[in-house]
């Protein structure tokens, strides 16, 4: 038996939602795959009312998941960028039938 926080990896569905859950997660992909890469700052700016610190983690777990990459540069001051992988990518079309069911369904 599953707990609440673990998905049931016997159903596909569950497991993909598992990894895109979250209040933020399906909007920086969005974000990332319309504008391409972003830095913290701009990532900031295009989300309303989130706050740096689930920011934060929301990236964390999204290239923790292989969705998203961060990448550092040795400048300064340091320069951070974040960009879709392939993996995150390759979730545009599942996003796109989401949102589009949203828009039919009026959701």
């Amino acid at each position: 038996m599953s707990s609440p926080q673990t998905p049931r990896m016997d159903c596909a569905i569950d497991a993909t939602m598992s990894v895109i859950e979250g209040r933020w997660k399906t909007v920086i992909l969005c974000k990332l795959a319309n504008k391409g890469t972003l830095r913290f700052s701009q990532l900031m700016s295009e989300l309303d009312k989130v706050s740096p610190r689930i920011l934060t983690k929301q990236l964390r777990e999204l290239e923790k998941d292989g969705l998203i990459r961060r990448e550092v540069f040795a400048e300064v001051p340091v320069r951070v960028e974040y960009s879709l992988t392939p993996k995150g990518q390759s979730l545009g079309p599942a996003l796109k039938s989401l949102a589009d069911w949203g828009l039919k369904n009026g959701i």
